[in-house]
């Protein structure tokens, strides 16, 4: 990897990361040569609301292929620990995640510097009585045979993501257009930026006069921004490029 000019002097960070940061952690991405999507387009109705909401089927389906999609053994890798370390510089620094995996948390990063971006798969909410209850909880009632687990009540439990055909929250789409703005360096790892509001943080980072540098194994439709596209793996390129902007403070 050749000098990183752009990680002199930064003391704003906004980094976006997508699947591909947690493959390394045993986790599959979605749009990847062997992705969930790729590997199996119609699994993406299991992951649409309007038909999860109206399919027992589909809701069957989302359920076993859940455990494959949230590994609860999966753990950070040195990719998250390394943005994780790189925040205890005293950096002003904030994740914005399109995963649901809890990951960055569990490395070590402050739960008020991740925005999670498409929600967390640690909670259920009932769409009947609105109650919360958690994951584990309901994965209990499928490995007990509950195929499509309900709540007490009898309703739908639907995790609590953002599905395709669902609306980001738009609190925290607002605050992560701020900090994508107020950035001077806007890091996106491991996303396809092909998934729409969060891929066009990029834009609006650039706009504000930030350098976007983006680390992904294949071309996203934002290459064309970036000072910098790195392709070298995920697990070697991140702590590389999180001790460059340590060390050039």
């Amino acid at each position: 990897m050749e000098e990183m000019g752009w990680a002199s002097g930064v003391t704003r960070v906004a980094v976006l990361t997508g699947a591909g940061i947690s493959t390394d952690s045993g986790l599959p991405d979605y749009r990847g040569p062997q992705g969930t999507w790729t590997r199996n387009p119609s699994l993406a109705g299991a992951f649409t609301e309007r038909e999860f909401l109206a399919s027992a089927d589909m809701r069957r389906q989302f359920w076993r292929e859940f455990n494959a999609l949230h590994r609860a053994d999966a753990e950070p890798n040195a990719a998250h620990r390394a943005l994780a370390e790189l925040d205890r510089t005293g950096i002003a620094m904030r994740v914005l995640t399109q995963n649901v995996d809890g990951l960055h948390q569990r490395a070590g990063s402050p739960d008020r510097k991740v925005l999670e971006l498409h929600g967390s798969f640690t909670n259920v909410d009932c769409r009947q009585c609105g109650q919360r209850g958690t994951t584990a909880d309901a994965l209990a009632k499928v490995a007990a045979g509950e195929d499509d687990p309900r709540c007490a009540c009898g309703g739908i439990l639907k995790p609590s993501i953002v599905m395709f055909g669902e609306q980001l929250d738009s609190d925290v789409l607002n605050k992560a257009r701020v900090i994508a703005a107020a950035s001077q360096l806007f890091l996106a790892i491991g996303t396809s930026l092909q998934v729409e509001p969060a891929a066009s943080l990029c834009a609006l980072a650039v706009g504000g006069g930030a350098n976007l540098v983006i680390v992904n194994n294949a071309p996203t439709p934002y290459d064309d921004m970036a000072v910098e596209v790195i392709r070298e793996p995920i697990g070697t390129a991140v702590p590389r490029i999180c001790r460059s902007i340590a060390a050039a403070r």
